[in-house]
């Protein structure tokens, strides 16, 4: 049975400032700029969170569904590591403001930036069970940098963003390779979340986690997959990308370690099968559990597709749990997508100056975890918001009472 990513979009925020700025605003050394390969990172408001920025994703695809599709999506999947309550699923509020059908299963899963990678092979497993034959999952990852960690080196890339995908029998943008999947986990204490407003770590161990799963989740691929080859059985890779320089170095270890190659071909090899997956990344930063996403999105925008190509895709969670597995796109994942106009969406972000930037991380921490009863004052970024939203009929959140919160169209 076919299954796999029948629909994707990604909702990349309201604003942008450019990373060079952050380093230049908070004394950073600037020699250090280059091997981020950042160029911009979206930025959130105060009328923005999880909800929102899932529901602001999955709306293109829910809207061109005909009535009978979108009743057939039986399962909504939400995976964040910035959720809004210790209970209540993220995804009860997406499912209600997407307007889909009652008769769907609603819950929300955590493991740092493996959430969206868990939610879609839970979704396709689903799908290929036959369980209910002629149903769609709605696989939403979203999460939102709300408490940036000023004056640090990760703060240029922690952004906000999140992508929807709909997983289904007719597969027009990802046909996974079913069960050609490898996996490596462990406990590590390498990044966290302990408050809501703070998201910490070791960043060196982080590194090192990385490129250790990396290297085992795809050894354990090989020990399924009969016959594969790192540069010939993959015509693109798409990796989980924090920021695009770690994506560079992952890339070098592997086909260092797995076809021995040095030197300029390394470089030919990155630049044709793996830089064009980084395009958005570079533009937005760091997604969490939609990162993996937005670099398959950036990839079939970005690629020469002329006919079926398979991909290799590395999922990374901190904590940490990985995934290695593969798919193919073919140029009727470029038609499909091209409808969503990513970059258009992306170009028409509001351009922060540094100062309007710190003054809007100020704002975002009155909005942490755990809000029972406040309005979302407007006026605080109006620019912003008459810029990017009014009349855009985005969802924006407009307060939060006795704990419940609510939504309006802009």
């Amino acid at each position: 049975m076919r299954v796999g990513i029948e629909s994707i979009n990604f909702y990349g925020g309201p604003a942008v400032i450019s990373a060079r700025s952050i380093f230049e605003g908070r004394g950073l050394d600037l020699s250090r700029f280059d091997n981020l390969m950042m160029d911009r990172k979206s930025v959130g408001v105060a009328c923005e969170d999880a909800v929102t920025g899932g529901v602001n994703a999955a709306k293109p695809i829910i809207d061109a569904l005909s009535e009978e599709d979108k009743n057939r999506i039986e399962l909504v999947i939400t995976a964040s590591e910035s959720g809004v309550d210790f209970g209540k699923s993220l995804s009860t509020y997406i499912h209600d403001y997407l307007g889909l059908s009652r008769h769907c299963r609603l819950f929300e899963l955590k493991q740092a930036c493996y959430g969206g990678t868990a939610g879609l092979h839970m979704a396709a497993c689903f799908i290929a069970s036959g369980a209910s034959p002629g149903a769609k999952a709605l696989v939403i990852a979203t999460d939102v940098a709300r408490a940036a960690a000023k004056s640090t080196y990760g703060e240029p890339t922690q952004a906000v963003g999140a992508v929807a995908m709909l997983i289904s029998a007719n597969p027009e943008i990802l046909e996974l390779d079913f069960g050609a999947t490898g996996h490596y986990s462990y406990e590590v204490m390498d990044t966290c979340r302990p408050l809501p407003e703070i998201e910490t770590g070791n960043p060196d161990l982080s590194l090192l986690s990385y490129l250790d799963c990396l290297e085992n989740a795809y050894k354990n691929y090989k020990e399924k997959v009969d016959g594969v080859h790192f540069q010939e059985t993959f015509d693109f890779l798409a990796f989980h990308t924090p920021f695009g320089g770690m994506v560079k170095g992952a890339h070098r270890k592997l086909i260092h370690e797995e076809l021995k190659l040095r030197g300029a071909v390394v470089q030919q090899d990155f630049d044709k099968r793996v830089a064009p997956s980084l395009t958005y990344g570079m533009q937005v930063g760091n997604v969490y559990s939609a990162a993996l996403y937005l670099s398959l999105c950036s990839l079939i925008d970005q690629a020469d597709i002329a006919d079926y190509r398979r991909v290799g895709l590395f999922s990374y969670g901190s904590g940490c749990s990985s995934e290695f597995y593969s798919g193919v796109i073919t140029p009727e994942s470029v038609r499909k997508l091209s409808t969503m106009n990513i970059q258009a969406g992306l170009d028409s972000r509001y351009e922060l100056s540094f100062e309007e930037y710190d003054d809007i991380l100020d704002q975002n921490v009155e909005w942490l975890f755990g809000i029972r009863d406040k309005k979302v004052d407007f006026s605080a970024f109006s620019r912003v918001y008459d810029h990017f939203f009014k009349g855009k009929g985005y969802l924006v959140l407009t307060e939060v009472d006795d704990f419940h919160r609510k939504y309006a169209w802009s």
